[in-house]
């Protein structure tokens, strides 16, 4: 699934998450307000119906750069460390690249973290690519599941996942998310 993010606040998501990956101070913040962590309302799966829900959340990120740079537009290599609270509970490790550009406002990253976790009380892993850009300052994020990465409960996981910087550097996570239904 593709999110265009051609709002304000959607541009200051790509806007933080960049600044996040490149290491940079940023006056955006999301205006969206968070709302406790809890999954929407959807129909009851069937034996042959996927479960659809929201799980959101708090998560913490550290980021460690690997190697040096001395050219900032050259390509860029971190280590991601994240975990998640809320709904989705568990930790991630991971892989970013990033390039800024002499242009200020463009830039972009790619990612692929493997998340370890329990999501609506299942347990297993999964993997998220992430692929973020800014053009000028306008930005295009999208954080998917990768197709059949699930593993234990949570195989046949698919779903996007969108990411809120808080002022103050506080991260939320909302993952839109199907499942099949539990084996019994």
């Amino acid at each position: 699934m593709l999110v265009r993010l051609a709002t304000p606040a959607g541009r200051a998501l790509l806007s933080g998450a960049l600044a996040l990956a490149f290491n940079l101070s940023t006056s955006s913040t999301i205006t969206r307000a968070q709302t406790p962590a809890t999954p929407q309302s959807a129909p009851a799966p069937t034996a042959r119906t996927p479960m659809t829900a929201t799980a959101k959340g708090p998560f913490d990120v550290k980021l460690t750069p690997q190697g040096t740079a001395a050219d900032p537009t050259a390509v860029g290599r971190m280590s991601l460390d994240k975990t998640f609270h809320g709904d989705l509970a568990g930790t991630s490790v991971g892989e970013m690249l990033a390039v800024r550009t002499a242009v200020a406002g463009s830039a972009g990253y790619v990612a692929i973290e493997r998340v370890t976790g329990t999501l609506a009380g299942r347990t297993g892993t999964f993997a998220l690519q992430h692929w973020g850009m800014m053009d000028k300052g306008a930005p295009d994020l999208k954080i998917s599941v990768i197709p059949d990465s699930g593993t234990g409960d949570l195989t046949g996981l698919a779903g996007t996942m969108t990411i809120d910087i808080q002022p103050g550097g506080k991260h939320f996570y909302v993952f839109d998310y199907a499942l099949p239904p539990a084996a019994k």
